[in-house]
């Protein structure tokens, strides 16, 4: 077991200085060299209990894109209140149903890729805890023209159900751009060619309603905007819930599911609300990115940071960190860039912001080559996918923080997925 930490003061937030500087002094002492990303266990505790709490005793299955850390996952899972892991990819799956004993893997997203796809069904063990995911009978015929069903066991799929508003007949689409599969009839006519095709069995059901766990709804100084994305939300997840119950209920006829997967670490406690929900994805809500900083009911801690050095003085004011371009994914901008927050008041030069070898920063006075700069991560998945280890900090009675684990990444055991 990870040491025990008290997760009942939230001081990174009145005192982020004191927070930050403590865990720099630890990786010092610990000479570590820089990038280094670093999983503060006290804020880690308070986001696990964070994330039960608002789950409300449904089941929160790990979404692996944005932890990439095998140790972490399985941590996470020995609790009670979460189960299954959300994959991305298949080989991920494979590795995280073999190899770290992970009985329930659900594909997050479909695949066609042979080699990956072949390795699933050649493996007893994997195909028996993996759940691939499909949108069209297209992902079936994939599967059948690799290894006909009379050469291989079933292989277990779930419905990608579309979870985007749609107004005025379709023109305007509210959400991401995910599956065909969107109407209560829609779902049943796949269901029921899947139950026609030999070699394949129907599981679940998984749907993600992006518009309400992606979007930001308590920016700060934007009272206006924030109303109308949280009208936009509640309409929204009205919607939703009635046609995903009607969905649920319409494949059910077909066949009898073991899950029906939905939300994200932004939508816990609306999704939950849902009956025909048996688990909710969380992954970023974990480490707590700065994406977060925008949501108005709820605010993970920063429990992963990472920290570069300086290795430059270009001009007055302005110190140059190595590397820094950990950018994102989504729509570019500056909310998907990296957050300096400490020392505080350290800000982008407009025309480089984070580069991929050098990051210089503005209201640098008093920084000298040699010294560290802490950044947050805006959302989670890319950040491990940048260092080879994360460094586990733990801290005492008086909040002073030792280095207690070095554990590698999806990276640092050699594994590029996506």
């Amino acid at each position: 077991m990870w040491p025990t930490t008290d997760t009942t003061t939230a001081w990174w937030r009145s005192d982020s200085d004191r927070y930050w500087q403590s865990i720099d002094a630890a990786v010092r002492e610990e000479g570590c060299d820089s990038p280094v990303a670093v999983l503060d266990l006290t804020a880690f505790e308070h986001n696990v209990a964070d994330l039960r709490r608002r789950a409300g005793g449904v089941p929160i299955r790990v979404a692996s894109k944005s932890i990439r850390v095998r140790t972490v996952i399985s941590e996470i899972l020995a609790r009670d209140g979460f189960a299954g892991v959300l994959a991305y990819d298949v080989a991920e799956a494979i590795w995280l149903a073999t190899e770290s004993g992970i009985t329930d893997v659900l594909l997050g997203y479909p695949s066609v890729r042979p080699h990956a796809l072949r390795s699933l069904i050649a493996d007893d063990v994997a195909r028996s805890r993996v759940t691939l995911l499909v949108d069209s009978t297209d992902h079936l015929d994939v599967v059948d023209a690799l290894v006909a069903p009379a050469g291989r066991g079933d292989v277990r799929v779930a419905i990608d159900l579309d979870a985007s508003l749609r107004l005025g007949g379709g023109r305007v689409h509210l959400g991401v751009r995910r599956s065909p599969v969107h109407s209560p009839a829609q779902a049943r006519s796949l269901a029921e060619s899947i139950e026609r095709r030999a070699g394949f069995t129907l599981v679940g059901v998984m749907s993600y309603e992006a518009q309400v766990a992606g979007m930001g709804n308590g920016a700060a100084g934007k009272p206006l905007t924030n109303a109308a994305v949280r009208l936009l939300q509640q309409r929204s997840m009205a919607e939703l819930v009635e046609r995903r119950v009607a969905a649920i209920g319409a494949i059910s006829e077909v066949r009898e599911l073991e899950f029906v997967n939905g939300g994200g670490t932004g939508s816990l406690e609306v999704t939950a609300t849902d009956p025909s929900v048996t688990d909710i994805a969380a992954g970023s809500g974990f480490f707590g990115g700065h994406l977060f900083d925008s949501y108005a009911h709820f605010r993970p801690a920063p429990a992963v940071g990472f920290g570069l050095d300086v290795v430059r003085l270009p001009a007055p004011g302005i110190a140059t960190c190595a590397g820094g371009g950990w950018i994102a994914s989504g729509p570019p901008g500056a909310d998907r860039l990296p957050l300096p927050v400490w020392p505080a008041g350290l800000r982008y030069v407009g025309t480089e912001a984070a580069g991929e070898v050098q990051t210089p920063l503005r209201n640098a006075d008093g920084l000298a080559v040699g010294d560290r700069v802490w950044f947050r991560h805006t959302k989670s998945g890319e950040i491990c996918e940048r260092v080879g280890e994360l460094v586990f900090v733990a801290r005492d009675a008086s909040d002073c923080a030792r280095v207690v684990d070095r554990l590698p990444t999806y990276r640092g055991e050699g594994k590029c997925f996506l």
